[in-house]
C-alpha cells in the first residue's frame, strides 16, 4: 500500500445547512491515490453518497467543492479548483473548474474538500477563516449581483479572502446559472449556481494560513522548474494566449469552416475579423489579468467606454457573436459583463439566444411569447440584432420577461414550443464553438463527454485545428475513438490536480506523473496517471448511467449529424458517427451500450 507524504491535508468539512452542522472528516489515503483530488475525488464523493434518481435542486444533492495534490504549492497553473454536483440543466454528473485564487485560499483552510449538504431555512454564507467555521445570515446580500457581493463579503471578512458566490440567476434556481469567484472567474457549465441558489447558499469565503504539505521538497522544486520551462517555451502558452488570448482562436477555426454560426446553420461567419483577438485587442484590451501564478495570463481586463470587466474569452464571444450573427464585439463584451455580474453561464446563455432567435424567424413561437419579446427588446427577434443580446442578458439575470425562458436553456426552450430540433446540444449542455462537422474526432469527445456538450473535457481540437502536439487529419475517423479516450483520460487527470487544461499544450503525461507524484511522494509515471484518469472517467460514467442515461444520449443534434455544410472548407463532409461510436465503445472496454464490462471495472478497481 503507498503512502502518501504530500500534497494533501487528508481533510474534508461537510457542511449540512439544513440544521447548520459542520464537522471535519478524514478523507481516506486510498480515495486520494485512486482518484488523486479536484474533479476526480469530488466525482467519487458524488457517486459514493448520492443516491440514483435524486433531485438535483433537493437537498439531497451535495455541493462539492475539491482541491487538488498541486493547490498552492506554486507549480504553474494550479491556482484552480473543482466543483460537482448533480447537474439540474443535464441529470447527468456535473463538474466545473475554474481559476483566480479561490482553490488555494479554500486550501489554505487546512481543508482539501468543503461537502454542501441540505438546504437552509434563509439565506446564508459559509465562512472559513483558518480554524474558524461559521454558517453566517446572508439575507442582506440576497438580491445583489456577484461584484457587489464579493465587495460586501471581502469588507465583512478577510479583504485578501477568496470569494465564490451566485448572483440573482443563481438565487432564481436558473438551470444555466454559474458559480462565480473573485466576480469574473466562472464554475460555469450545467447549472451549478442553481444548486447553490437551492440550498439558499449565497456564498463560501475562504482564507489561512496552511501550506500545502509536499514530499522531497528539491525534488518537487525541480519538478516545478521542469514545468515552468516546458510552459515558458511552448508556442501556443508562450505567444498565442499570452498576447491575444483565447479570441486568438477566432479565425483559425473560422477559416476551417467550422465557426458554428447562425445557430450552426453555416460554419462561416463573414463577419469573423470584427470579432477576432486582433481587433478585441486592438480596441478593448487593458492589461492581461493572470490567474495566481500563471505564466500564460490568457485573461485579461477589457473596458469600453461605458464599462470595464474582465474578458471575454473565445468561447463568449462565438456563443454572443457569429452564433446570434452578430459582428458588434462592444455589444457583446457588454452581453459578457452582465453573465458576470449576475451569474450565468455564457456559452449556454449565447447559445439559447441564438435557438430563440432562430425559431423567432421561422414562426416557432405562439403570438403571446412574440408579443413578449416585443415587450422585452421593442422589436421581433433576429438574428445580427446586437442591442438585443445585451437586453436578454440583462433579462436573464433578473429572470424577467423573456429571460425567465431563456434561463431554461436551448433545450427545455425548444422542446416547450416543439422544435427539439432548433437546440444545439448534448445532454442538455449546449455546444462549444467548434462545429463538430469540421472536426470528427472532437465530435466524438462531445458527444461522449460526461457532462453533456462539452469541449473542455477532450480538447481535441488541439491537434485538429491547432496541430498541437502534432497535426492531423480533422475530417479522418481512423485512430479517432484511440485519441478521444487518450484525451479524455489525460484531461480528467488535469481537472482533478487540480492543473490548467493549456499545460496540456507543453505538458505530456510523464510530466504531469513526475510533478504530481513528487508532490505525493509516491511512484508515478505517465500510464499510472492516465489509468487513474480512466477510473475517474469511468465512474462518471456509471453515475450517468445510474440516472438513465445511455447510448442514445451519447449523440449530436441531427443537424449536426445529417446537414452537411454548402460551403467553407469544411464543405460536404459528414460523419460516420456510428462507427466512431462503436469503436470508442470497443476501446473503453465497454458494450454496445455504453456500459462498462465487468473485467474493465475490475481492471480499474471499480467492483
Amino acid at each position: 500500500m503507498k503512502t502518501i507524504k504530500g500534497g494533501y491535508f487528508g481533510r474534508l468539512l461537510r457542511v449540512n445547512l439544513s440544521d447548520l452542522s459542520y464537522k471535519a472528516e478524514e478523507i481516506p489515503e486510498k480515495l486520494l491515490i485512486d482518484f488523486i483530488g479536484g474533479r476526480g475525488l469530488g466525482s467519487k464523493i458524488l457517486f459514493d453518497e448520492l443516491p440514483a434518481n435524486a433531485d438535483p435542486m433537493g437537498p439531497e444533492n451535495k455541493l462539492i467543492f475539491a482541491t487538488g495534490p498541486l493547490t498552492g504549492i506554486n507549480a504553474p497553473t494550479t491556482s484552480r479548483f473543482a466543483v460537482v454536483a448533480k447537474s439540474p440543466l443535464t441529470g447527468t454528473i456535473g463538474g466545473c473548474s475554474s481559476g483566480g485564487h479561490f482553490g488555494i485560499d479554500l486550501k489554505s483552510t487546512g481543508y482539501d474538500v468543503l461537502v454542501v449538504e441540505g438546504i437552509a431555512k434563509i439565506p446564508c454564507y459559509i465562512c472559513i477563516i483558518d480554524n474558524n467555521v461559521e454558517i453566517r445570515d446572508a439575507s442582506g446580500l440576497w438580491g445583489k449581483n456577484t461584484h457587489e457581493t464579493t465587495d460586501a463579503l471581502l469588507s465583512e471578512t478577510d479583504s485578501k479572502a477568496g470569494i465564490a458566490c451566485i448572483g440573482p440567476s443563481g438565487e432564481n434556481e436558473q438551470l444555466i446559472a454559474a458559480i462565480m469567484n473573485e466576480k469574473n472567474h466562472a464554475a460555469g457549465r450545467g447549472g451549478l449556481g442553481a444548486v447553490m441558489g437551492s440550498k439558499k447558499l449565497k456564498a463560501v469565503v475562504v482564507s489561512g494560513n496552511n501550506k500545502t504539505p509536499v514530499g522531497d521538497k528539491d525534488i518537487v522544486d525541480r519538478a516545478i522548474k521542469q514545468w515552468r520551462i516546458f510552459v515558458g517555451e511552448a508556442p501556443l502558452t508562450k505567444d498565442v494566449l499570452k498576447e491575444y488570448g483565447t479570441p486568438a482562436l477566432v479565425n483559425t477555426i473560422n477559416h476551417d469552416g467550422s465557426f458554428p454560426s447562425y445557430n450552426f446553420q453555416e460554419g462561416v461567419f463573414n463577419d469573423a475579423e470584427s470579432l477576432s483577438g486582433e481587433t478585441f485587442k486592438e480596441l478593448y484590451f487593458v492589461k492581461r489579468q493572470p490567474c495566481a501564478g500563471c505564466p500564460i495570463a490568457c485573461a485579461r481586463l477589457t473596458a469600453t467606454p461605458e464599462r470595464e470587466g474582465k474578458g471575454p474569452e473565445f468561447e463568449t464571444i462565438w456563443s454572443f457573436g457569429a452564433s446570434c450573427g452578430v459582428n458588434d464585439l462592444e455589444k457583446i463584451i457588454h452581453a459578457y459583463y452582465n453573465c458576470n455580474e449576475y451569474g450565468f453561464d455564457t456559452i449556454s446563455a449565447g447559445n439559447t439566444v441564438a435557438c430563440a432567435m432562430e425559431m423567432s424567424e421561422k414562426g416557432y413561437f405562439p403570438e403571446p411569447v412574440m408579443q413578449q419579446i416585443r415587450e422585452d427588446i421593442g422589436r421581433d427577434l433576429k438574428f445580427g440584432d446586437a442591442g438585443a443580446i445585451v437586453k436578454l442578458s440583462e433579462l436573464i439575470g433578473k429572470n424577467e420577461g423573456f429571460g425567465k425562458e431563456l434561463g431554461l436553456g436551448s433545450s427545455r426552450l425548444a422542446e416547450k414550443y416543439g422544435h427539439p430540433e432548433v437546440a444545439m446540444h448534448v445532454k442538455g449542455l449546449e455546444l462549444p464553438a467548434y462545429d463538430p462537422r469540421g472536426f470528427h474526432g472532437m465530435s466524438l469527445t462531445l458527444a461522449t463527454n460526461n457532462r453533456g456538450g462539452c469541449h473542455l473535457r477532450s480538447y481535441l481540437v488541439s491537434t485538429e485545428a491547432l496541430s498541437t502536439p502534432f497535426p492531423i487529419n480533422r475530417f479522418e475517423k481512423k485512430g479517432k475513438a484511440g485519441l478521444a479516450k487518450l484525451y479524455q483520460d489525460l484531461t480528467t487527470t488535469i481537472d482533478s490536480m487540480v492543473a490548467c487544461l493549456f499545460t496540456s499544450f507543453a505538458l505530456n503525461p510523464d510530466l504531469y506523473a513526475k510533478l504530481v507524484g513528487t508532490v505525493m511522494g509516491i511512484e508515478m509515471d505517465g500510464n499510472d496517471l492516465l489509468k487513474t484518469g480512466e477510473r475517474i472517467w469511468t465512474i462518471e460514467r456509471l453515475f450517468n448511467l445510474r440516472e438513465g442515461k445511455s447510448r442514445k444520449d451519447d449523440t449530436l443534434p441531427d443537424r449536426v449529424l445529417n446537414q452537411p455544410f454548402t460551403s467553407g472548407l469544411s464543405k460536404g463532409y459528414k460523419i460516420e458517427f456510428d462507427e466512431l461510436l462503436d469503436e470508442y465503445y470497443h476501446v473503453r472496454g465497454w458494450n454496445n451500450e455504453g456500459v462498462p464490462e465487468k473485467e474493465k471495472l475490475e481492471e480499474l478497481d471499480l467492483v
